[in-house]
């Protein structure tokens, strides 16, 4: 059994089977999307038969290390994302949801429509919905009736939809508040949360939430492509052991540095839940205009240039 609390410089496939069977308790992967990006060592080109059959082991090897009641979160890119969910499927695994992170600032294209979102399916090896970790009350959102009316009737809160969408204003050292059409998209360059050394970074409260809900502190993580160290980073903040492989000495090496940086309740980068920044609409009287055209024309107001 390979040790726990290090980013592994291994194939995550040689490195997985070094992992016991059902050691397991949350997977976590962002595999390459095989669409020609320049990462440090890996081939990002291969043929669709190469990439679909190498796709099978390392899901395979997911299936394995993973314990009964364990979760598979796979993020991955329009191009594979309907052959990876019938493949992880054939494996043995049961799709609970599948969530379209969206944002902005995607990748522009000329001849189609610019891609502005990512595919994350969320794995169980149960079926049986008692079977499998699911904390709903970590991960809870304010609901409407809190948010725009203030409502103290309100349930403590919901569970997000199956889209999600992070603003880049609830990130002040990015954006300003007034460009609230914006959508955070990643981790862009000039982001305070970017590592610099990895162009795939994911943003540290997506990690978050997904770890929250799927693990609890002092279970085992694993992320077979550690890239940027976030999923093991943010796993670590929220006391979580952790197992991670990545083939690049630089990635390993950086990872590690960014791990050694932090420490067990470190607060995550950026907010937890964007539309919770949103203003509260006032109180109003019986004799006042309606609801809806006076918070109309409170939202403009904040929106206009002082």
């Amino acid at each position: 059994m390979l040790p726990t609390g290090t980013i592994h410089k291994l194939d995550c496939i040689e490195g997985m089977k070094q992992l016991k069977a059902g050691s397991v308790d949350l997977a976590f992967a962002d595999p390459p999307f095989n669409i020609g990006y320049d990462y440090d060592v890996y081939d990002d080109r291969k043929d669709s038969q190469t990439y679909l059959g190498w796709s099978r082991e390392w899901i395979s090897g997911v299936f394995r290390v993973l314990k009964p009641a364990g979760a598979f979160w796979l993020a991955i890119g329009d191009d594979y994302a309907a052959e990876l969910k019938v493949l992880s499927q054939e494996i043995g695994f049961h799709c609970r949801s599948w969530v379209i992170w969206y944002y902005t600032f995607g990748v522009n294209c000329k001849l189609k429509f610019s891609r502005s979102h990512t595919h994350i399916f969320h794995f169980v090896k149960a079926p049986d919905p008692k079977k499998f970790t699911f904390n709903r009350d970590a991960i809870l959102i304010p609901s409407a009736r809190q948010l725009v009316y203030a409502d103290k009737r309100a349930s403590p809160g919901r569970l997000p939809d199956d889209t999600w969408i992070l603003r880049p204003q609830d990130l002040p050292e990015s954006f300003s508040a007034e460009e609230d059409t914006w959508y955070f998209p990643r981790v862009a360059g000039t982001f305070k949360e970017r590592e610099g050394f990895h162009g795939c970074q994911m943003p540290e409260q997506l990690l978050g939430r997904i770890i929250k809900v799927s693990s609890n502190p002092g279970e085992l993580v694993l992320d077979p492509f550690s890239g940027s160290a976030t999923s093991v980073a943010v796993a670590k903040k929220l006391g979580r052991k952790f197992v991670s492989f990545d083939i690049s000495d630089e990635y390993v090496e950086r990872g590690t540095a960014r791990l050694a940086g932090i420490k067990e309740g470190d607060p995550l980068v950026g907010s937890a839940e964007p539309t919770a920044s949103a203003p509260a609409t006032p109180s109003y009287s019986k004799t006042s205009p309606t609801r809806a055209s006076q918070a109309k024309r409170q939202t403009k107001s904040q929106r206009e240039p002082k």
